[in-house]
């Protein structure tokens, strides 16, 4: 028999942190993070990584699981997550997933174990070095000439994923489609309960995201970004963390800071799209609109008929 999660899910800015501590309170459990940059030490305002306060005594995990410039694949998140949540369901619990970054959540769910990793990063270390002389678009078309399919979804600039792809096929001989199809479990792991919050209105959604950057530039993110820069912690997984890339060409002097903070907006306007297109193709998604805070008590009612619907309720 599968065991359950419950998981919160949807686009940046859309109200998953509060309604997970919502629930952890009302169910007495706990919460994994499945927000692939909220595991790394010091990136907490650009990541929006909730504080202790907001945190109200919930137990959180996967939080600072790393330090800035470490490398953290969707294999070591599965591992790691998912000991979490035996951890959890062994106290007689239930856990609650909550984040945005689809690939760390579907790992957890369908315990895939990503096969391909390059252990030595002997590969990674090849591939990247192509990337910095040749250039993304010269190792996008390795990827390409091998994996097709692959290369039509990936795009070039997310070299994370075109070099994992490429370890995939050369260590197995199969893209990393084919092998995942061949080896992913036949059932899922849990039985997950997928709730997404998103408001009604795409305008809605684009003025929350707006307005959150503006707090994160008042909460102190230039200077949390200025420090993890001179500190050289943005590389690796972290350097791609929407949040920090568009506020360094400031600090280089290549661009103003006025222009940075757009490009913030823009950058996570075009997050919150891909995270939504990412969860529309998941059949098992219940849906729950949220545009105001005086809604959120009438959110939570509605939350807590659905787990019960799915054999959760609070004790």
């Amino acid at each position: 028999m599968q065991q359950k999660l419950i998981c919160i899910v949807g686009p940046t800015a859309s109200g998953k942190t509060a309604l997970s501590i919502a629930l952890a309170k009302k169910l007495d459990t706990e919460i994994i993070s499945s927000d692939s940059m909220q595991i790394y030490r010091g990136m907490d305002i650009g990541t929006a990584k909730p504080d202790m306060a907001e945190r109200d005594g919930v137990i959180h995990h996967m939080l600072d699981a790393a330090e800035p410039g470490e490398d953290f694949s969707a294999a070591r998140y599965q591992s790691m997550a998912d000991a979490c949540a035996q951890s959890i369901l062994s106290r007689g619990r239930i856990p609650i997933v909550c984040g945005g970054t689809g690939l760390y959540l579907d790992a957890l769910i369908e315990g895939n174990t990503f096969s391909g990793e390059d252990d030595s990063g002997h590969l990674r270390a090849y591939f990247r070095g192509i990337a910095e002389r040749g250039g993304v678009h010269q190792l996008h078309q390795m990827l390409r000439a091998v994996d097709p399919e692959s290369a039509d979804k990936i795009h070039e600039n997310n070299v994370k994923r075109v070099i994992r792809a490429l370890e995939v096929y050369s260590q197995t001989g199969m893209t990393i489609g084919e092998y995942n199809r061949q080896n992913k479990p036949k059932e899922p792991k849990y039985d997950a309960v997928l709730i997404a919050l998103c408001p009604s209105d795409r305008e809605v959604l684009y003025d929350r995201i707006n307005r959150r950057v503006d707090q994160m530039m008042a909460q102190g993110l230039l200077e949390e970004t200025e420090r993890l820069w001179k500190a050289g912690a943005l590389r690796g997984t972290a350097a791609q963390a929407i949040g920090y890339k568009e506020i360094v060409p400031y600090l280089t002097g290549e661009a103003a800071l006025a222009d940075c903070v757009e490009d913030l907006k823009r950058a996570s306007r075009n997050y919150a799209k891909r995270q939504l297109t990412w969860l529309r193709r998941d059949k098992r998604v219940n849906w729950m609109t949220y545009d105001a805070a005086e809604e959120f008590p009438a959110l939570l009612t509605r939350v807590m008929h659905l787990l019960a619907e799915n054999g959760i309720a609070a004790e």
